[in-house]
């Protein structure tokens, strides 16, 4: 198991991510859970709440093969996500890039998918944190966006950037 250790994906029911992440916490097992800020809009009034980025995905990283059994021990916790017959294993790169991402000030918007764009060019971030990172942009009501693939989940981060942020590569 020695070759498997990182971090994984470990699919959650649906609505028990928080309690998978508290219950992983409590256990000295280091979990990753990135959630985004929405705004909901009533006639009435607005509230601010945080929703899951990857509903009913928690991201484990495995220390040892006793975390591997530990986080599918939590109540909630349903089983690791798997293509075939490899877990999906994902880089610590990638995890670096999703709380970069996060910890962004240039970033107004965030949605995930795992459906490519059929249009879009490479280009190469020039500013702030995530300067030196190449994306896919997308052109969508007058605003740019970035595509961040996650390849070893099939998932994609779209994040809306300013024009002056980029260069082509």
């Amino acid at each position: 198991m020695e070759s498997n250790l990182g971090w994984f994906v470990l699919y959650v029911k649906s609505r028990w991510e928080n309690k998978v992440h508290d219950a992983l916490q409590e256990m000295s097992v280091e979990v990753f859970f990135p959630k985004v800020k929405i705004v909901k809009r009533w006639s009435d009034r607005k509230k601010s709440t945080l929703k899951p980025l990857f509903p009913s995905y928690v991201f484990v990283n495995l220390k040892s093969s006793l975390d591997f059994y530990k986080a599918l021990s939590i109540n909630g916790a349903c089983f690791y996500i798997k293509f075939g017959e490899t877990y999906a294993k994902v880089t610590e790169n990638e995890i670096n890039q999703i709380k970069l991402l996060f910890n962004s000030n240039c970033i107004k918007e965030f949605t995930v998918g795992s459906k490519l764009p059929k249009i879009g060019e490479t280009k190469k971030i020039t500013q702030g944190p995530l300067k030196g990172l190449d994306c896919e942009i997308i052109e969508a009501d007058r605003h740019n966006k970035i595509i961040v693939r996650i390849d070893s989940m099939h998932q994609n981060i779209v994040a809306t950037m300013s024009t002056d942020s980029f260069v082509g590569v």
